[in-house]
């Protein structure tokens, strides 16, 4: 039976391949590390770790042994986080805030598992616009979100990455890359980009409305839109083209307005969203289920 230090020092030294910088996160002496390792290793019956004077490195077995403890551990850790929440207990009222309609669709599935499990807890849900995406969070209207990312804020925590979605180029249907199978980070310099306009920093509109192509040729803005509602309407009547990501096809139908997929640009990528001095109990219960509908959806993101 593995004692819990040895589990653990086991887990970081894989990890770290260091016996200081193990001692050092889990608060022990590096003798004390070594020791636990080589009481492990006799309990094994073989060497866990290749040491030399310059590095530390798992052997095969231990490759093996840690592949196999390692999601148990976390399964623990995460089972005791839980009982922590639940011993605190959930209350209260908590906003939650989206972007895009399919981010509406995970944050309102992730409000029916979290009522059910905080019954105690009332989930209120709103869109989020994208001409003020941090307003309502600063405001205090918001307790978290779930929208795109780049977001570099200091007042802000970035939680990890929920899903990523291919970029798409919304066109007129008689525009002249309508009838394309794909389109190109260089084709935007050769239309014009309907860009976003508010509360928007300078960064996240470089990245989803960018000034130039990556070979440095300037793109054509349009006059820029505050409501995202507007923009199929734009692009319909012919004033420009707007970048998308390729999931809006099922949820932004329209007729006259086509969607071709780029074959180079980056992903438009999605995360929650809360302020760092505003962070409780409610919030990281509802960004625990978030994600535990993530990882039922694509095991992949485990």
């Amino acid at each position: 039976m593995l004692e819990r230090l040895e589990l653990e020092a086991f887990l970081t030294l894989a990890e770290e391949l260091h016996f200081g910088r193990t001692a050092e996160r889990l608060h022990v002496s590096t003798g004390r590390i070594s020791q636990t390792i080589k009481k492990l290793e006799r309990q094994v019956g073989a060497p866990l770790f290749e040491r030399t004077s310059r590095d530390v490195r798992l052997t095969a077995l231990g490759e093996r042994l840690r592949a196999d403890l390692g999601p148990a551990y976390e399964q623990i850790g995460a089972g005791l986080a839980q009982a922590i929440i639940a011993a605190r207990g959930i209350t209260g009222s908590l906003a939650v805030g989206y972007s895009a309609l399919w981010c509406g669709d995970l944050v309102i599935r992730a409000a029916e598992v979290f009522r059910a499990r905080y019954p105690d807890c009332e989930v209120r849900i709103e869109e989020a616009q994208l001409g003020d995406p941090f307003g309502p969070l600063r405001a205090g209207r918001l307790d978290l979100q779930l929208t795109e990312f780049p977001v570099r804020e200091p007042d802000i925590t970035v939680g990890p990455l929920v899903f990523s979605e291919p970029r798409a180029l919304m066109v007129a249907a008689d525009h002249p890359f309508a009838g394309r199978a794909t389109v190109s980070l260089e084709d935007l310099a050769d239309t014009v980009l309907l860009p976003m306009t508010g509360k928007i920093p300078d960064y996240w509109l470089e990245y989803h409305y960018p000034s130039r192509t990556p070979s440095g040729r300037p793109i054509p803005h349009g006059a820029p839109i505050t409501y995202w509602q507007e923009v199929l309407a734009h692009i319909s009547a012919g004033s420009g083209v707007s970048v998308v990501a390729a999931r809006g096809a099922s949820y932004y139908t329209r007729p006259g307005v086509v969607f071709v997929p780029f074959g180079d640009a980056p992903t438009i990528d999605y995360g929650l969203l809360w302020l760092t001095a505003a962070e409780n109990a409610r919030i990281r219960a509802f960004v625990n289920v978030i994600h535990e509908l993530r990882e039922q959806d694509d095991p992949t993101t485990r």
